[in-house]
């Protein structure tokens, strides 16, 4: 890395870290939930509103159904928290659903699973990033006018962040995160005192307005599917769930225990919270419209296109301490702040799985690797690139981009409790211990349950937000299905074609003779070198190969080889229409066909030169030759560098480099010497 890339990376992300480091990156559960849980606690910033924006459809009316929908999501909630309690205790190694799916299921059903996360996960950080320019927009208008813009540009901090390391931006997400967190239960305690105790009149701003119901007067079938509907937008209270049993590795030991810890107190906040708004928001008597244009009425008229719809949160906030009051403008600045940070809930998702499926040769192999700070660096820069395209395709609009949410949430909720029956099922048959058996039968009773409620949600999702923009999300679980598959059967048909055979096959026997070819353009040092070299490995047969591209040049050429009696016979190769590449190419094939068992090496000279604009003054023929020569079997080839002047200058600038330590490269003060090489200097 030159000193020119080296000193921005180093100020962005900070000094590199020792792989023996990687412990010392463990979060205890105090940085761990605002990590991992940072998603669910902060969805309920939009959930309520959400649920409140389907029920308008028909009308002020449909409001008091609201309370149930928030039962039925805290049941939902309850019970997958309890089902991955049981996940975290039997799949530590931080595989989650995916694991869990792939062990019990088979690998299509882990398979689809990971696609439903990896979809879900991208997902997470454009409806939060989203939802996050909205909230702070109702205070600054500016944001509302630039809406991508700012998003876009959240999300290249938010990656800067992550980059520099799991524990590093833990340590930055936990104080807006717990700053969220008591806001929202400040302003629940303080709005019961006042509507319950001293008996204050709280009144959100949209209050006084009316709602104009686009299917008024719904009854039967068509009631029960606008609440499925909106039920379905409640659910997204559980995105990010899943994310702890991914990321158990991460956590200090005892793992596993810490983690179901974590993933109890999300449960109990997030469900707490979720109520506590919904309920304000009925106290408080918040109006919400799909389209607050023309639905939303003040004195019976439209508000217009000028009007800004605020969050539920923001009107209940405006309602219990007053509207630009100091505790309001704490918890709108503390909600913006956590919906931008709930994203991080997938940017540690995300890399962690994508390194697993790497690892199982569904990915690139790059996503396994780690970056400077230890963190998977590749999955996060490639989970910050789909999320912009996202949000520029939606405009950074949250009420079009959750319609795509939550999908592939309760597929790999569904597929991952299924498992876990399997698993349990399997333990139970070879178990004796009668106790062991009770808590087995016990925790496959909660997964069972947790199965057949998500799997229910699941058909109810697809059913009420398929049509409404949820088939991108399906056909986003689909093309990284069949993505995936195909790398699969590219990696399985390499390693299938280069494992090494028991009996010694063709690539094990010697040739009968080497064929040494050196490519002459001119005779200059460069050529003379190759020349040497290629003589030492007493190669079979050996000749200089030039191509005719230039009567003139070619005499030159073989009169100046005559004038230095090379002992190498000079063969020139006809080319009419002056092309380089192909002659040769059609010539080390004859070879081939005249003695199949003879292999060919080809010695290319090349010049190294030290500046990368120098490259561009050179017609890179031996570049595409070398290219073209891989695709020729029983070729092999050789490069043999001359090292211009300008090489050298770059060599000692690279030394040059190489002792200076770019701010933040190393700590100050003595560097700790490691044991073993403590050791080995006493030796």
């Amino acid at each position: 890395m030159s000193k020119l890339t080296d000193v921005p990376k180093r100020i962005l992300i900070g000094r590199a870290l020792r792989s023996d480091k990687l412990g010392e990156t463990l979060l205890p559960k105090r940085i761990a939930l605002p990590v991992f849980a940072s998603d669910p606690l902060s969805s309920v910033a939009y959930a309520p509103g959400e649920v409140l924006l389907v029920l308008s459809v028909a009308g002020v009316s449909a409001y008091h159904f609201s309370p149930w929908i928030a039962v039925a999501v805290v049941v939902l909630m309850f019970t997958v928290v309890a089902s991955y309690r049981q996940n975290v205790h039997a799949y530590p190694s931080g595989g989650g659903d995916y694991e869990v799916a792939n062990t019990n299921l088979g690998p299509k059903a882990g398979l689809t699973v990971a696609s439903a996360l990896l979809v879900d996960y991208v997902l997470t950080v454009a409806v939060s990033i989203s939802s996050g320019v909205e909230n702070l927009g109702s205070a600054i208008p500016f944001v509302t006018e630039h809406k991508t813009l700012c998003a876009i540009v959240m999300i290249a901090l938010l990656t800067v962040m992550n980059l520099r390391g799991v524990k590093e931006s833990g340590k930055l997400f936990a104080i807006p995160t717990y700053i969220f967190v008591a806001g929202v239960f400040i302003m629940i305690i303080w709005g019961v005192v006042r509507g319950a105790i001293m008996g204050d009149t709280m009144k959100a701003p949209t209050a006084d307005f009316t709602i104009h119901a686009e299917q008024g007067g719904l009854a039967g079938f068509a009631l029960v599917f606008l609440l499925l509907r909106a039920f379905s937008s409640g659910c997204a209270a559980l995105t990010g769930v899943e994310a702890i049993s991914n990321g158990v590795p991460a956590f200090r030991k005892p793992k596993s225990k810490n983690a179901a810890t974590t993933l109890a107190l999300m449960g109990g906040l997030a469900v707490t919270m979720f109520c506590g708004i919904i309920g304000l928001a009925m106290a408080t008597d918040v109006k919400m419209a799909e389209t607050p244009a023309k639905d939303l009425l003040h004195n019976g008229v439209p508000v217009g296109s000028g009007y800004t719809q605020n969050p539920v949160i923001s009107q209940v906030a405006a309602a219990v301490f007053g509207d630009g009051t100091f505790f309001f403008v704490v918890l709108a600045a503390a909600t913006a702040l956590v919906l931008f940070l709930a994203a991080n809930t997938a940017y540690n998702g995300f890399p962690l799985l994508g390194s697993i499926l790497a690892q199982d040769r569904y990915l690139p192999r790059q996503l396994h690797t780690r970056g400077d700070r230890l963190a998977f660096s590749n999955g996060i820069v490639l989970l910050a690139g789909a999320a912009i395209v996202l949000v520029y395709i939606y405009g950074a609009d949250s009420t079009r981009l959750i319609q795509l949410y939550i999908v592939g949430v309760f597929v790999s909720f569904t597929l991952s409790q299924v498992g876990m029956v399997r698993h349990w099922n399997r333990h139970l048959r070879t178990e004796k211990d009668a106790a062991k058996r009770r808590r087995m039968h016990r925790s496959r009773a909660i997964n069972a349950f947790g199965a057949t409620l998500t799997g229910l949600v699941l058909v109810v999702v697809l059913l009420t937000k398929f049509s409404h923009g949820a088939w991108v999300a399906v056909l986003g679980m689909v093309i990284f299905y069949v993505t995936m598959t195909a790398i699969r059967r590219h990696y399985d048909r390499v390693a299938e074609e280069i494992a090494a055979e028991d009996a010694p096959g063709d690539e094990a026997v010697r040739p009968s003779r080497v064929h040494s070819v050196v490519l002459v353009s001119k005779v200059h040092k460069p050529t003379l070198r190759a020349l040497s070299y290629a003589k030492l490995m007493r190669s079979g047969t050996l000749e200089a190969v030039s191509v005719d591209v230039d009567p003139a040049e070619t005499k030159a050429l073989k009169t100046e080889w005559e004038r230095r009696n090379i002992d190498v016979p000079l063969k020139v190769l006809a080319s009419p229409y002056r092309e380089i590449t192909r002659p040769i190419i059609d010539y080390v094939k004859s070879l081939r066909r005249e003695s199949p068992r003879d292999a060919v090496s080809v010695y290319i000279p090349e010049y190294v030169v030290g500046h990368w604009y120098e490259h561009l003054l050179h017609n890179q023929s031996a570049l595409r030759l070398k290219g073209r020569l891989l695709f020729t079997p029983g070729v092999m080839v050789t490069s043999v560098p001359w090292q211009l002047d300008s090489s050298e200058a770059a060599k000692r600038r690279a030394r040059k480099r190489a002792e200076w330590n770019a701010p933040g490269a190393v700590r100050r003060g003595p560097v700790a010497q490691p044991k073993k090489e403590k050791a080995a200097t006493r030796k």
